[in-house]
């Protein structure tokens, strides 16, 4: 039985579903027979991705609000049934030198990256452990692997996910739920497209040096694709990878291992 035929069927929550990786890990998840519940914050970009597939439903969520995601949850599980695969993608970075940092940064940054982690997965947890099956995959980065210049909060933030993830796989080790991370480098989406923008207004370096500065920490020399991390997801989500758990997956090129 192959991997894709292993989770057909199966129904999949993706945070922050509506653009770059999110988007990337629903679309590969639905055209392997998954019902996908994507969400994010607007609207209009859940919409776009659910028509390009029947079997990915989009719902305004803030994964920063545990009432909207208990909200979410009832929802999803009530017209699709529990949620078999979790995967707590949603996240945002900014940068500032630390000392720059104000606190309002620092806890949004958490808020999102770490917090809105731990609310997606958590609702998940008890009837995972109840049916003795579940796969959750924390979308985390080379980030919380590495340090990182002029990202601290990001940095922290990514770290306690890691730190998050070998805790629960710890917790579930026995009960035949897995959970692990993927770190990827940087990827080619809008928010590295973000970063590039806010190096060349605070450098005044060209598009073209921002590109080669960031791609550059890849020792193959590129930027992931989304479509990479969303292959890792899905080998993950699958019978193959049964025994993978409490495991940081690096997606980088070497650049970290």
């Amino acid at each position: 039985m192959s991997a894709t035929q292993a989770i057909a069927g199966k129904h999949a929550l993706v945070t922050g579903g509506g653009s770059g990786v999110g988007r990337a890990i629903a679309l590969a998840l639905a055209e392997a027979g998954v019902d996908v519940t994507i969400c994010g914050r607007r609207e209009a970009e859940l919409a776009k991705v659910a028509g390009e597939s029947d079997r990915v439903f989009g719902i305004v969520a803030d994964v920063t609000d545990e009432a909207s995601m208990a909200a979410l949850y009832q929802k999803a599980e009530t017209a699709r049934g529990p949620f078999d695969i979790v995967i707590a993608n949603a996240g945002m970075a900014g940068s500032a030198p630390t000392h720059k940092t104000t606190l309002a940064d620092w806890q949004k940054t958490l808020d999102v990256n770490l917090t809105g982690a731990f609310l997606t997965v958590q609702p998940a947890l008890a009837g995972m452990l109840e049916r003795k099956t579940g796969r959750i995959i924390f979308v985390a980065s080379t980030a919380g692997l590495k340090g990182y210049a002029y990202v601290a909060p990001y940095v922290a933030a990514k770290h306690g996910v890691v730190g998050l993830m070998r805790a629960l796989a710890a917790e579930t080790a026995k009960s035949g739920v897995t959970v692990n991370a993927v770190c990827p480098g940087f990827v080619e989406t809008d928010m590295l497209e973000a970063s590039i923008q806010r190096i060349v207004e605070k450098t005044g370096r060209s598009v073209t040096d921002a590109r080669q500065s960031l791609s550059a920490t890849n020792p193959q020399g590129r930027f992931i694709q989304p479509g990479e991390v969303a292959d890792a997801v899905l080998w993950l989500c699958g019978d193959a990878a049964r025994s993978i758990t409490g495991q940081a997956i690096s997606i980088s090129g070497g650049e970290t291992w």
